[in-house]
């Protein structure tokens, strides 16, 4: 537990914590059928977390920025409102998975699942399918040559985990707030475009966050912070440990 539990770890999890809680803050669009709701810069920093930190404590992280968002906000600390924090999560854990872990898969098809038992889902369930992205992502991932590709990608990396936010977040508001077919028919091209422009957010900021933690990793712990070589678009420029 010392090992793992390390000041350090723990440094940059509070670290990248508050960095996603000003994030967080910073609106990116209006959730359509809710009011005063929107999505932040946090749908596009979040899941980084699980790619620097790993799956376990990217997830730790996203819970500890949304408890201190929910404390700052003085938002009633419910059962639906724990419930709610995590879509990003689930996101970050995704995110941070390797390849190997095909059990994140489980959890689109565990909403999917949901969404098309539920009375309205049922009338529009083919809206889930979106949730298939997901899961191909890393069911697909154990086929050799498809595998090397889908690692290699960035992008599809990004879409899993954002269509992995998605997933559960509706799953969420389907149970929790009064909806209609017309609503989720309504959603079906907006989700899409939406889910684009997040993964190419996830993409350009893990990029750029990558590189700038490259730029600084002389005081970057090896051993708490992963960072890829494979995306450093400074080498040789300032990334040398002492």
């Amino acid at each position: 537990m010392k090992e793992l539990f390390t000041k350090e770890r723990i440094l940059f999890v509070v670290l990248f914590s508050v960095l996603a809680l000003i994030a967080y803050n910073f609106n990116f669009a209006q959730i359509l059928g809710t009011e005063n709701q929107f999505f932040t810069l946090f749908q596009f920093f979040g899941p980084l977390t699980g790619a620097f930190l790993g799956p376990f404590f990217g997830a730790v992280t996203i819970l500890l920025a949304e408890g201190m968002n929910v404390l700052i906000i003085g938002k009633e600390m419910n059962l639906i409102n724990l419930i709610r924090l995590t879509p990003m999560m689930f996101a970050a854990f995704y995110f941070g998975s390797s390849g190997r872990k095909n059990i994140v898969a489980a959890i689109p098809i565990v909403c999917m699942a949901l969404f098309m038992l539920h009375p309205i889902g049922s009338q529009v369930w083919y809206y889930s399918f979106y949730w298939l992205i997901p899961i191909s992502v890393k069911v697909l991932g154990v086929i050799p040559n498809i595998s090397q590709f889908l690692k290699n990608n960035l992008l599809f990396r990004s879409l899993g985990a954002t269509f992995t936010a998605h997933a559960v977040g509706t799953t969420i508001f389907l149970y929790t707030i009064p909806t209609t077919v017309t609503l989720w028919q309504t959603l079906i091209p907006i989700v899409l475009f939406e889910r684009l422009m997040f993964a190419m957010g996830i993409s350009a900021s893990y990029l750029i966050a990558n590189n700038v933690l490259i730029m600084i990793r002389n005081r970057v712990p090896e051993k708490v912070v992963k960072l890829s070589e494979k995306y450093n678009f400074v080498r040789g420029v300032f990334t040398s440990r002492n």
